[in-house]
C-alpha cells in the first residue's frame, strides 16, 4: 500500500444557481492578461447543453483522455507514431471558434467621435487582430439555453436516451435544465501529464495538484488535446499552456481558492482524502467502464486506518495532513455517504472532482399532459423523472445507473425527512421505508442536512497543511529559485521582450 494525498473537492449541483461568480472571481485573479482572455479556468455550463469548447465531451472530435488496450491504458490521442504525425498538424486540437475569438469593443469612440447627427456607438473588435469582427459565441453563449433544442440537440449525453426522451426533452412544457460548473479535476492519473513530450505538466506529491512549469513548457499543446476535459488552455501571446492552478498559494496560507471562497451558493466542498498510489494502473485499466466509479472509490483509503495511518507516516504524510482527511467533507461525500459522483469516469483519468447530482430536476413525474409536481410525484419514482436517469448517469456513472439512483434516492430520502419534521405531511412510516430503501439511517440524514445546508466556512474547507517548506527543503539549497515554486510564473510573451 502506497499512501499519497490529494487535495479534493465536491460541487453539490442542487444548489448552483449559475450566477458565474466563481468564474468572474477566478478571471479577474488568473486569466486577466492579454492572450488569455478566452481562458475559463472556472465556467458554468447549462446542461443538456454542448459546453466549453463547444462539444468538449464528444471524443471522437477530441480524442481526449485513455482508451484500454489490451490489459491496460494507452492515451487517446498521443504516442509515438501519433505523436510524430501530429507535431505541425493536430486535427484533434480545439481551434479557436470551438471556444471563441476574444473580443473589445472600440469605446473610445464613444469619446472621441466628431460631433455629428447619429449616436456613436462602441463596435466590436477582435482582440487577436484588433479588426472589426461580427461576434458569433462568447464566454456562456449558451448560458441557460442549454436545455433547448438549439444546443441540447448536440449534447453526446443524449445518445443514450430514447428518441422518446431526447424528443420529450425540448417540448417546452417539460423543458428542464440545471447547471454544471466545471473547473480541472487534478486526477490521480491524468491524461495531460502523459502527453507532455516536455514534462512540463507534473503533480505535485505533497498535494496532488497538477500545474504546468512555464520555463519547461515548449507550446506541443498535446496536453490540450490529451484532457478530456478541455481544462489546458494555450496562451497565444506568450507561447505556452496554462491551466487552473487550485489558487495553491491561496491554500499554503489556509485560504480556499478564489472560486470557492466567493460562491454564492455555497455548492463547494474542500478536504484532503488518502489514497493507494499502487491501485492506480489497477483502477483505470478495469474492462467496464461502468465498474470504475465503485472502483475509484475502494482506492481512496480511511484515514481512521491504522494501517492506513502507519502507511501515511512511512510516506511522510504528517499527523497534521492525516487529521484533516479524517475531518475532510468530501471523504463524507464520496466514501461514507456515496452520494458525490467523478464526472465522465469512462476516460479513465480517476478525476478528484466530485459532483452530487441535483435531484431538482427530478421532483416531477413526466406525464401525457407535462409533468406532475403534486405529492404523489414527489414520492414517485426516479425513472419517471423530468430528466431521465439515462442522461444523469452517461455524465455521472460512466454509464452506470445503479451508481446515480442510489445517490438520488439518497437525497430523495433526506427531503421526505426533512419534510416530515419541518411540516409534518408526510407519515412517520413512509420516512422509514425511504430512508431503509435508500441506505440511509436517520442520524445519517441529519448529518446530510447540517453539511450540505447548514455548514460554516470552517465546515466546507478543511484545508490540510501542505508542507510547502518540506518539499522545497528537499530540492536542495542550490536548485535555482524559479524551480523551488511551481513554475506557474506567467511570462510577458516575446513580442513585449521578456
Amino acid at each position: 500500500m502506497n499512501v499519497r494525498s490529494q487535495v479534493s473537492m465536491v460541487f453539490h449541483l442542487d444548489k448552483c444557481i449559475g450566477c458565474h461568480t466563481c468564474s468572474v472571481a477566478c478571471k479577474n485573479i488568473w486569466t486577466d492578461r492579454k492572450g488569455a482572455e478566452y481562458m475559463w479556468w472556472n465556467n458554468v455550463e447549462t446542461k443538456p447543453g454542448t459546453g466549453y469548447p463547444t462539444a468538449w465531451e464528444d471524443q471522437d472530435k477530441y480524442k481526449g483522455g485513455w482508451e484500454r488496450k489490451g490489459d491496460g491504458i494507452e492515451v487517446r490521442a498521443v504516442g509515438k507514431l501519433r505523436g510524430a504525425l501530429t507535431v505541425f498538424h493536430n486535427p484533434n486540437l480545439p481551434t479557436i471558434d470551438d471556444y471563441y475569438e476574444p473580443f473589445t469593443y472600440t469605446y473610445e469612440d464613444l469619446i472621441d467621435s466628431p460631433e455629428g447627427s447619429d449616436q456613436p456607438v462602441a463596435k466590436p473588435i477582435s482582440m487577436i487582430t484588433g479588426n472589426p469582427m461580427e461576434i458569433e459565441a462568447g464566454p456562456n453563449w449558451d448560458d441557460d439555453l442549454g436545455g433547448s433544442a438549439v444546443y441540447a440537440a448536440n449534447d453526446p449525453n443524449l445518445a443514450s436516451m430514447s428518441e422518446e426522451d431526447r424528443e420529450s426533452i425540448f417540448e417546452i412544457q417539460k423543458l428542464v435544465f440545471f447547471y454544471l460548473p466545471r473547473m480541472c479535476n487534478h486526477c490521480l492519473n491524468p491524461t495531460c501529464v502523459a502527453a507532455c513530450p516536455s514534462g512540463a505538466l507534473y503533480k505535485r506529491g505533497e498535494d496532488g495538484i497538477v500545474l504546468i512549469n512555464q520555463e519547461r513548457c515548449r507550446a506541443w499543446r498535446f496536453c490540450v488535446t490529451a484532457c478530456p476535459y478541455k481544462k489546458t488552455y494555450f496562451n497565444w501571446g506568450t507561447g505556452k499552456s496554462e491551466k487552473c492552478i487550485l489558487c495553491y498559494p491561496r491554500l499554503e496560507s489556509g485560504q480556499a481558492p478564489a472560486c470557492f471562497h466567493s460562491c454564492v451558493g455555497r455548492i463547494r466542498y474542500l478536504g484532503m482524502m488518502l489514497y493507494d498510489a499502487d491501485m492506480v494502473e489497477e483502477i483505470a485499466s478495469i474492462e467496464d467502464p461502468k465498474e470504475l466509479v465503485a472502483a475509484q472509490r475502494r482506492m481512496l483509503l480511511d484515514p481512521f486506518d491504522p494501517e492506513v495511518i502507519a502507511g501515511a507516516a512511512k510516506n511522510g504524510i504528517g499527523p497534521d495532513v492525516i487529521k484533516s482527511a479524517q475531518a475532510s467533507p468530501v471523504k463524507k461525500f464520496v466514501s461514507d455517504w456515496g452520494l458525490a459522483l467523478p464526472l465522465h469516469a469512462e476516460h479513465r483519468t480517476l478525476p478528484m472532482l466530485f459532483y452530487v447530482p441535483p435531484l431538482l430536476p427530478v421532483l416531477a413525474k413526466v406525464t401525457d399532459n407535462g409533468y406532475d409536481t403534486s405529492m404523489d410525484a414527489f414520492l414517485g419514482a426516479l425513472d419517471q423523472s423530468r430528466l431521465p436517469i439515462e442522461y444523469m448517469a452517461s455524465l455521472f456513472g460512466a454509464g452506470n445507473e445503479g451508481v446515480v439512483r442510489y445517490a438520488l434516492r439518497k437525497q430523495q430520502a433526506i427531503r421526505m425527512h426533512r419534510r416530515m419534521i419541518t411540516v409534518g405531511d408526510i407519515d412517520a412510516s413512509e420516512v422509514e421505508y425511504a430512508l431503509a430503501e435508500a441506505d440511509c439511517t436517520p442520524e445519517q440524514a441529519d448529518a446530510i442536512y447540517r453539511l450540505t445546508t447548514l455548514a460554516s466556512h470552517e465546515d466546507r474547507f478543511v484545508i490540510p497543511p501542505m508542507h510547502r517548506e518540506e518539499a522545497i527543503e528537499l530540492l536542495g539549497d542550490e536548485t535555482p529559485l524559479e524551480a523551488k515554486g511551481a513554475g506557474v510564473g506567467f511570462r510577458r510573451g516575446p513580442e513585449r521582450g521578456a
